[in-house]
C-alpha cells in the first residue's frame, strides 16, 4: 500500500466518524476540537491535518484513544455541547464499543507508520515556503529542527564583550593558540543545538555565527538565534521587526529584576527569574526561556527560531527542550497540537535549575508553560 493510502484511510476515517457516526448532530471541527482538548482545546488546523486526503497528518496514540472514548457513546453529545465522557462512567457495551474503535484505528495508524518509517527523507517539521511551522510528521526527535533538504541553517549568537574576552586565554585574535568558539556566549546552548541539526539536516549546510559578523546571505537562511537583547543584537533587531506580545526586558538594576513581560490587551505581566540570595552570594533557581518561531522577516520562505533565556540556562533549557531525547518527541507534539497549522507561536517557560543543572522544561506539565501566544494560520 502506498504511504499516502495508508495516511488517507486514517484520514477518511476520522472524517467519517465525525461527520457521519451521529449523522443528526453533524460535529464540526471546532466541536471536536474543544471536546478531545478539555482545559486545553485543541487547534481547528490540528483537527484539519488530521482529516486532509492530499497531506495527511498522523495522530498520536494518545489522540486516537480520546476519539475512541469520544464516539464510544452518543452521551458525548448529549445537550447539543460535545465534551469528552467519564471512561470511568461507560457502560460494558460501551467500553466494548471505545475497544473496538481505538484497535481499528491503532491498526490504520500502523499502517501508516510502517510506510512512512521505510527508508526515505520524512517530511521537514519548518516551512519552505509552503505548509505550516508546527508540522511535526516524520520520525521521533525531529520535530521543528527538521528543514528542508540543503537548506542552509545558520545558528547566530552573541559575542561576549570586550571586558570577558581580556579575562580569556585564546580569544584574541592575535594570540598563535585563538581559539574562535572561546568568542561565543551560550556556548553549551550552541554545542548542543548545533550537533542536533547537523544530525537530522546531513544534507544542508549549517553556519555559527557571532551577531556582530553575520554574512547578508545569513540572513535570508533558516535563522536560529541564541540569547537576548542585552548582548545578541541580532535578537534584539529580529524581535524590533516581529513585534511579539513577548518582550525581553534587560534592567538588572530593577530590584525585582529583569523579566520577560507579555502584553494581552491592556494587561501586562512580568516573568522573572527565581534566585535564591544568601549575603552576597546569588545562586540561580529558576531562569525564564522564551522559544519563539515564525517566518523568517528577512525572507518570507525561511524560518527564524529564537532559543532565549534571561541568563544562559534558561537559553540551554529552551533548547533542550527539542534536543533531550526524554522530552523532544513530547514537547514536539505539544507544539503541534498546541500551535498545528499556526504560521508563528511562542512559549515563555520555566527553567528548573537543580545543583546547578539545568532541567529540561516538560511542556505537557501546565505549571511550566508561563505563556503561550500564536499568530496567524495559513
Amino acid at each position: 500500500m502506498p504511504t499516502e493510502d495508508a495516511g488517507v484511510a486514517l484520514a477518511r476515517r476520522l472524517r467519517s466518524l465525525r461527520e457521519d457516526e451521529w449523522p443528526q448532530a453533524r460535529i464540526t471541527q471546532l466541536q471536536l476540537a474543544r471536546a478531545l482538548g478539555g482545559d486545553r482545546p485543541l487547534s481547528v488546523p490540528l483537527i484539519s491535518s488530521w482529516e486532509s486526503v492530499s497531506k495527511p497528518k498522523i495522530p498520536p496514540l494518545s489522540r486516537l484513544e480520546a476519539y475512541a472514548t469520544f464516539f464510544a457513546t452518543s452521551r458525548s453529545i448529549e445537550g447539543g455541547r460535545p465534551r469528552m465522557p467519564d471512561p470511568a462512567a461507560l457502560t460494558p457495551e460501551e467500553r466494548a464499543r471505545r475497544g473496538e474503535l481505538y484497535r481499528e484505528l491503532q491498526a490504520l495508524r500502523a499502517a501508516a507508520l510502517r510506510r512512512l518509517n521505510e527508508p526515505a527523507r520524512p517530511a521537514p517539521g519548518g516551512i519552505s515556503g509552503l505548509g505550516g511551522l508546527c508540522d511535526t510528521a516524520g520520525a521521533p526527535g525531529e520535530g521543528p529542527w527538521l528543514f528542508e533538504e540543503g537548506e542552509a541553517v545558520t545558528l547566530v549568537c552573541a559575542q561576549l564583550p570586550p571586558d570577558m574576552l581580556a579575562r580569556m586565554p585564546y580569544a584574541d585574535r592575535d594570540d598563535p593558540d585563538f581559539i574562535e568558539l572561546y568568542t561565543y556566549a551560550d556556548l553549551d546552548a550552541l554545542f548542543e543545538l548545533h550537533g542536533h541539526v547537523r544530525a537530522l539536516n546531513p544534507g544542508s549546510q549549517v553556519n555559527l555565527r557571532v551577531a556582530q559578523r553575520l554574512h547578508p546571505d545569513d540572513y535570508t537562511t533558516h535563522l536560529v538565534l541564541l540569547g537576548g537583547v542585552d548582548w545578541n543584537l541580532a535578537t534584539q533587531n529580529a524581535l524590533n521587526r516581529l513585534r511579539l506580545p513577548v518582550e525581553q526586558v534587560a534592567d538588572w538594576n530593577d530590584p525585582a529584576g529583569p523579566s520577560f513581560v507579555v502584553t494581552d490587551g491592556a494587561e501586562r505581566r512580568a516573568f522573572h527569574p527565581v534566585l535564591d540570595r544568601t549575603g552576597d552570594a546569588k545562586r540561580l533557581v529558576e531562569d525564564v526561556g522564551h522559544f519563539f518561531r515564525g517566518r523568517n522577516p528577512y525572507n518570507r520562505k525561511r524560518t527564524i527560531s529564537i532559543c532565549n533565556g534571561m541568563y544562559g540556562r534558561g537559553v540551554l533549557g529552551v533548547v533542550r527542550a527539542l534536543t533531550d531525547a526524554r522530552f523532544r518527541d513530547r514537547n514536539a507534539e505539544h507544539i503541534a497540537e498546541r500551535f498545528g497549522g499556526a504560521e508563528s507561536y511562542s512559549i515563555v517557560t520555566r527553567v528548573s535549575i537543580e545543583g546547578g543543572v539545568v532541567l529540561t522544561p516538560d511542556w505537557t506539565i501546565p505549571d511550566n508553560l508561563l505563556h503561550e501566544w500564536t499568530g496567524c494560520t495559513e
